[in-house]
């Protein structure tokens, strides 16, 4: 059976299905390890050949985030209907590699190391970026963002023209000038200030001869958590009648399927008081201070604290929070684990614990409902509700809007090999 790694179109089903992953640095390792053990569930249901491009619409993502969104829906470059990695294979990845896109030094080294950033950073980034250039290069080649397998949706913020740039496959197909190189959004969106240098590329039109170009650093400015970029996209869609998307008024959002994923915040009772901060200066504010560069951070947290207030607050308003959003979020990270560009081996594996832990930690009453299709973790007799059982619950609900999709397009079953008895 042939295989089909595109996703059906949600004008042949009932929902409109959305992932969106926030900004991180190196904690990508946490939406990461969600992102293998959602895809596992969907390996579950319909094969092991079933991949997270599959089942969502969009897939958004900033910085970090961005760079996931690629690896889960770039083509392979040795297969074009396999996407670049498997959702498992990412969290690897950023083992292997964040070392090496944020070298550090423990010991003594490590003190004149830090020194040696400190002032470093005071006169241009701490890092230099080039093996996260060459990596991601090597990742994704010459694919550009209208090739990827299901849509993408990337945010970045334009230096020169002071004013975010939204890179995604819906524009890229009807725009040569914003159908760039993937691996250029990737850098661009991942270019934190004091952190990672602004990255600078052009777009060529080869029928008119016209170009763009680009001065891009983090998306974080713009949006670090993506979700309204990503439903904004598709209401633009919707607004121009694309055949993608199903003949509805485009604030339908009843038909919303949402899975957002955070990178995690810090201990409530770590986070800077007014006495502090008060005294603070320009390199108060930008300086490293608990692990993190304060200002950098507060922006970041913000930004998607404020979007993600907005979404709840808006499934709310139409009545289907409990059964077609899910925000996965941990707010109680240790402040030894905040920093974005903290790769030592002991932080890397301890994010990946963080995850974990996460994943099967108990929810509250009052974070969701639970229905007879939640898998849940039993304790002292009673059914405890954990985010690995939500997920799984999601997992199903996307199954089934495949199948339908496949269904009314004609096909019997879903065309995903190997599929498992």
């Amino acid at each position: 059976m042939e295989n089909n790694y595109a996703c059906p179109p949600p004008s042949k089903g009932n929902l409109i299905t959305v992932l969106s992953i926030d900004g991180g640095g190196v904690k990508g390792v946490i939406p990461a390890t969600f992102l293998a053990f959602l895809e596992s569930k969907l390996q579950e249901l319909d094969g092991s050949s079933a991949r997270i491009a599959n089942y969502f619409d969009v897939i958004a993502g900033t910085s970090t985030g961005g760079l996931i969104a690629a690896m889960l829906a770039a083509p392979s470059l040795s297969n074009a209907k396999q996407p670049c990695y498997e959702a498992k294979d990412i969290v690897p990845f950023y083992l292997e590699h964040s070392p090496r896109i944020f070298p550090c030094r423990t010991g003594i080294l490590g003190w004149f190391f830090k020194i040696l950033q400190t002032v470093k950073v005071m006169i241009g980034p701490k890092y230099d970026g080039k093996y996260l250039h060459k990596v991601t290069s090597d990742l994704l080649g010459g694919t550009r963002v209208e090739e990827t397998l299901t849509n993408v949706v990337i945010p970045t913020f334009d230096v020169k023209c002071v004013k975010p740039t939204i890179f995604s496959t819906f524009k890229a197909r009807s725009s040569a000038l914003m159908n760039a190189r993937l691996a250029d959004v990737c850098i661009g969106t991942s270019a934190a200030p004091t952190v990672l240098p602004a990255h600078y590329f052009e777009t060529v039109d080869h029928r008119t001869g016209a170009s763009r170009s680009f001065n891009v650093i983090d998306g974080g400015l713009a949006a670090n958590n993506p979700t309204l970029v990503a439903m904004g996209e598709i209401t633009e869609q919707m607004r121009q009648k694309s055949k993608e998307f199903p003949e509805t008024k485009p604030l339908d959002y009843h038909r919303y399927l949402v899975v957002s994923l955070g990178t995690g915040l810090p201990e409530q009772d770590i986070k800077f008081d007014a006495c502090r901060v008060a005294k603070w200066g320009i390199f108060g504010w930008l300086g490293r201070r608990e692990n993190t560069v304060p200002l950098l951070q507060m922006f970041m947290h913000a930004s998607s604290d404020m979007t993600d207030s907005y979404v709840a607050d808006l499934f709310k308003a139409i009545g289907c929070s409990d059964q077609l959003l899910l925000r996965v979020q941990d707010r109680n990270i240790p402040i030894a684990a905040v920093a974005a560009d903290l790769s030592t081996e002991k932080n890397l594996r301890g994010l990946v614990k963080i995850a974990e832990n996460l994943l099967h930690k108990p929810l509250g009453e009052d974070d969701y409902k639970t229905d007879d299709r939640v898998e849940t973790t039993p304790r002292d007799g009673r059914a405890i509700l954990t985010y690995a059982g939500m997920l799984a619950r999601f997992a199903k609900l996307l199954s089934d809007e495949r199948k339908l999709r496949l269904q009314n397009m004609g096909h019997c079953m879903p065309v995903i090999a190997n599929r498992e008895a």
